[in-house]
C-alpha cells in the first residue's frame, strides 16, 4: 500500500472523527445513526493512521504531495 493521502486530507479526516465520536459518546447522537457515526469515525481515524484510503485507489486520487 503507497500512501496516497497528504497532511491536510489526514488531518481533516481526523477532526471529523473526532467530533463524531464525541456526537455519539455524549449521546447527541445515538441509535443506529450513532452506531453508523461511531463506525465511521473509526474508519476516518485508521485511514489517516494508516495514510492510505482504498476509495481513493481505484479512482487514482492522490492528495499526498510530491518533493522532488
Amino acid at each position: 500500500m503507497r500512501a496516497n493521502m497528504g497532511f491536510t486530507d489526514r488531518i481533516i479526516r481526523l477532526v471529523l472523527a473526532v467530533i463524531f465520536a464525541k456526537l455519539f459518546f455524549t449521546e447527541t447522537v445515538n441509535g443506529t445513526l450513532g452506531i453508523v457515526l461511531l463506525t465511521l469515525a473509526i474508519v476516518l481515524a485508521l485511514t489517516s493512521f494508516v495514510k492510505f484510503c482504498p476509495l481513493y485507489a481505484p479512482f487514482g486520487i492522490n492528495t499526498c504531495s510530491t518533493k522532488k
